[in-house]
């Protein structure tokens, strides 16, 4: 694929889930049948090893195994997609770029090393090294809630300057003073906020969303997208709805249920129904969503989001 530019990644892009088996190993067939969902949907985009990929449970075979899936579909059927190399390790992720250059994916996705919270002038020296690996495939610093080191405006404006590599972020964006701040980065990096936001988030600047909203059907995701940038007061009235069911029923897990993020993206998707065999399942040792909670979640959404079955 083209190397994208930061003006180039934008829109609804969908996160490739990780389907595990009950002896906790990857189902491989259905993570093709997954990728000819995203395909069909006619998705912004695809891209793996993202938290709910669960890149950090993933061999070093698995990782290529997945990788090399979604380069030969996403190829074949000209749709942008990134590759996840986030690793704790730097070093392992530094080998994971390595290994895929050939693949030629549109961007690679990092997140910063992990195991003791880095550094500015050390996290400067990570980026630098990875997009002289790069070469001309651009990255995205996915930076979460959760982690070590969770960057500032001023933080990514300094990126932004000194690392002209990086094109893009994904981030959990903020209020109204966050979104002032980074009005500057934004006009030259793509901004991906959570995708239950994404409404909201584009009419501040946002670009985009890894969208989490995709997990629970892909195609609607699109639609909706493409009706946020067509008609923003419609897509907006739509979003306040998305917002309203994702805040009581797919956040709880999270926050009630003291469960991952990756628990609440694949309940989603299980809920959402539009991968038969598709499991809650998550790798151990994290717990996961019942297959009962997640199908009792999909009947309220089909409920209060028709449009989306």
């Amino acid at each position: 694929m083209t190397p994208l530019t930061a003006k180039e990644i934008k829109g609804n892009w969908a996160t490739l889930l990780l389907p595990i088996q009950a002896d906790d190993s990857i189902d491989f067939a259905l993570l093709a049948t997954e990728l000819d969902h995203f395909i069909a949907a006619k998705v912004n985009g695809v891209y793996s090893n993202g938290s709910a990929g669960e890149f950090y449970t993933q061999s070093e075979d698995e990782f290529d195994r997945v990788s090399q899936l979604l380069a030969e579909k996403c190829t074949r059927a000209n749709v942008p997609f990134q590759i996840g190399l986030s690793h704790t390790s730097a070093q392992q992720a530094r080998e994971r770029l390595r290994r895929t250059r050939s693949l030629k994916p549109s961007a690679y996705q990092v997140i910063l090393p992990d195991w003791f919270p880095p550094s500015m002038p050390e996290i400067l020296a990570f980026l630098e090294k990875m997009v002289a690996e790069a070469g001309s495939i651009p990255l995205i610093l996915y930076n979460p809630p959760h982690a070590k080191r969770k960057l500032s405006p001023v933080e990514w404006a300094t990126i932004t300057e000194r690392v002209p590599g990086v094109v893009g972020m994904k981030v959990p964006g903020g209020d109204d003073a966050w979104y002032a701040a980074m009005q500057p980065v934004m006009e030259k990096l793509s901004v991906f906020i959570p995708g239950h936001l994404l409404a909201d988030g584009l009419t501040r600047g946002g670009h985009g969303a890894y969208s989490n909203v995709a997990c629970l059907n892909p195609a609607a995701a699109q639609r909706w997208y493409e009706l946020c940038v067509k008609n923003p007061a419609a897509g907006a009235a739509q979003g306040k709805r998305i917002l309203a069911f994702w805040s009581a029923n797919i956040a709880p897990i999270i926050t009630r249920d003291g469960l991952s993020n990756m628990a609440a993206d694949k309940a989603a998707a299980f809920a959402g129904g539009w991968l038969p065999s598709m499991s809650t399942r998550l790798r151990w040792p994290y717990r996961y969503v019942p297959e009962a909670q997640a199908r009792a979640i999909g009947e309220v959404a089909r409920a209060e989001l028709p449009e989306f079955f």
